[in-house]
């Protein structure tokens, strides 16, 4: 997979993308992403990728021109399965949403700053827009990363356990069950007897249950469809 992202901000990207699982997925030529610093695409001699919002109001808006400058140098390199624009009011990211995103091959994501993006470029430009929740963050690059995490660390061979990500909350519609380690007993706080048990198919029918109980109490929303 090939993730690109447009951003005014690439600093942003450079200590969440050097570490942990992203790192460890670049390293093994899993995925490349690449950043694309819109001041590198001005609109005049003086840098300029912003201007004030048509018919008054506060905030500046991040112009057309260079965003797409950088898009169409993109695809004129390579086919992209999306266009995604990081937004407040776009689809709220699900885990089916990005189980769908991480079978792309080729991905381009646009962060937005300051009051957004001019509007053209999201009815000419963009496939998908996508919110990680209901609220307002600076700028898009930290929604990216989140997304970026999100879709690469469901890509085959990037997990040591390939059946790790099957068993995510969401995955199946409900919560993850509790979790244990060692020590079995710690200072009294003991794992509960049927984990050690050995037992797979109790094992299983417990984690079920317990899914499903975390489910009702903490989000009983997403048993409204089952």
């Amino acid at each position: 997979m090939r993730i690109d992202i447009i951003t005014c901000q690439p600093g942003l990207f450079e200590g969440a993308f050097s570490h942990s699982i992203i790192k460890r997925a670049q390293d093994k030529g899993l995925v490349e992403i690449h950043t694309h610093d819109l001041r590198e695409y001005p609109t005049n001699k003086y840098g300029k990728i912003d201007d004030y919002v048509f018919g008054g109001g506060a905030g500046m808006v991040l112009m057309i021109e260079p965003i797409e400058k950088i898009i169409n140098k993109l695809q004129e390199e390579r086919n992209y399965d999306a266009v995604i624009y990081m937004t407040p009011d776009g689809e709220s990211l699900s885990q089916n949403k990005a189980n769908g995103f991480a079978l792309f091959e080729n991905i381009i994501i646009l962060c937005g700053h300051y009051k957004g993006v001019d509007q053209r470029v999201r009815d000419h430009f963009i496939t998908h827009e996508i919110t990680i929740g209901d609220y307002v963050l600076s700028g898009g690059e930290l929604a990216a990363c989140v997304f970026t995490d999100a879709i690469v660390r469901l890509l085959p061979n990037v997990l040591g356990d390939e059946t790790s990500a099957l068993t995510d909350s969401f995955q199946d519609g409900l919560l993850a069950p509790p979790v244990y380690t060692r020590p079995s007993d710690y200072k009294g706080m003991k794992v509960p007897d049927i984990l050690l048990s050995g037992h797979e198919k109790k094992i299983e029918e417990w984690r079920f249950d317990q899914s499903l109980q975390r489910t009702k109490e903490r989000r009983p929303d997403l048993l409204e469809d089952k």
